[in-house]
């Protein structure tokens, strides 16, 4: 019973630490920079939440503390009521002039925007860098979109794909490697495409509809997704490694960062349309796993999953939710609009409603995580 226990958590609890750790650190890096760029007092930094653990003071008057609850962090910003960033307007209106203008409410309305945005901007950096690293010193293995075999009862045996032939574009767009191809095809199951095939010179543009199918990764996880019924190997893909200097690594980290975020806006297009099921959106538990998965891998492939959840949290937080970064941001529009702030009653109503919104999400995705433990 120990072994199990200690190993569950060096297996997963440890590695899952880890990932988080480094992205909400950089996360609110982003905000704690963006701050002290724009004059904006900043009273606390804290990774995780609740009773702190351990601390310091700097210079600046900012308390960098190690919170119990690790599970998120902070910036805390001066006049601040709570890690919200709802604004205490009370102690506010008691501040000297001087000291007001250094709060983040008294703050011009382009800095306190920009300050909220460098958070999630941060994110998106990270992924980009952990990408570029990667590519810098692995390399990516890439394979030519030559088609070896056709599945039997395929999407793509059924619109006359053969093999040898090479496919060049999908519904118009250029693909160039074996991974364009399984990129696009896979978030658009059950929704009509034209494959350009090219073959004995000449060029076919075949419809078909991507089925949506189950699969089963190597580490027994069930994912769902679009297939047409196609295969390469080595012999006809002519599987390969490219290699990258650090200008091209970057701007693939960069490719790599687009690819994660309109997959997502794909994969939520087709939750709506009732093409995918919801169950696949996870929550801690199964970011635990997946870190445990990916620790068993090396510390590449655990970089890596960092630099994907990176994206995925940059994204979360630009929804126009209240309580989110994007919600701020939502305000801010309103205010840019009007003239002036949306007021701390309607504020306060927002928030509220945003934070059940994200509990509700929350708690959501944490069933679909027992649900899967269950089986």
């Amino acid at each position: 019973m120990l072994a199990s226990s200690v190993g569950f958590l060096t297996g997963y609890i440890v590695p899952f630490l880890i990932v988080l750790t480094l992205i909400v650190f950089i996360h609110e890096l982003g905000h704690y920079l963006a701050g002290r760029w724009s004059g904006i007092g900043i009273t606390a930094f804290s990774i995780g939440f609740g009773p702190e653990i351990i601390g310091f003071n700097d210079r600046h008057g900012t308390r960098w503390k190690l919170s119990a609850i690790p599970l998120g962090g902070y910036v805390k910003f001066l006049g601040d009521e709570d890690a919200a960033s709802i604004p205490d307007y009370d102690a506010l209106a008691a501040l000297p002039e001087a000291e007001r203008k250094r709060t983040f409410l008294g703050a011009a309305l382009w800095k306190r925007a920009i300050t909220v945005a460098a958070g999630p901007i941060a994110n998106f950096l990270l992924a980009i860098a952990i990408f570029a690293v990667m590519f810098s010193i692995y390399g990516r293995q890439v394979a030519d979109p030559i088609v070896a075999e056709v599945r039997p009862g395929s999407a793509a045996e059924a619109a006359g794909v053969r093999p040898g032939d090479l496919l060049v574009a999908l519904d118009g767009n250029p693909v160039a490697t074996f991974d364009d191809v399984r990129r696009y095809v896979s978030v658009r199951p059950e929704l009509k495409i034209t494959v350009t095939v090219r073959r004995d010179g000449a060029d076919l543009d075949l419809p078909m509809t991507p089925q949506r199918t189950e699969i089963t990764d190597q580490f027994g996880n069930k994912i769902e997704l679009g297939l047409i019924g196609i295969v390469t190997n080595q012999e006809t893909g002519n599987f390969r490694v490219v290699e990258y200097g650090p200008l091209e690594a970057v701007g693939q980290g960069v490719l790599q960062s687009w690819h994660i975020v309109t997959g997502t806006f794909d994969y939520l297009s087709n939750l709506v349309m009732g093409r995918m099921k919801a169950d696949q959106l996870g929550g801690p538990i199964r970011v635990a796993q997946a870190s445990g998965q990916m620790a068993t891998l090396g510390v590449a492939a655990l970089l890596q999953l960092a630099a994907v959840l990176s994206v995925s949290i940059g994204l979360l937080n630009l929804m126009p939710v209240p309580v989110l970064d994007g919600g701020h941001l939502m305000f801010y529009a309103v205010e840019a609009i009007r003239g002036r702030p949306v007021g701390p009653g309607a504020q306060e109503i927002a928030f509220r409603i945003g934070m059940a919104l994200v509990l509700m999400l929350m708690v959501f995705a944490t069933w679909n995580d027992i649900s899967m433990l269950l089986g």
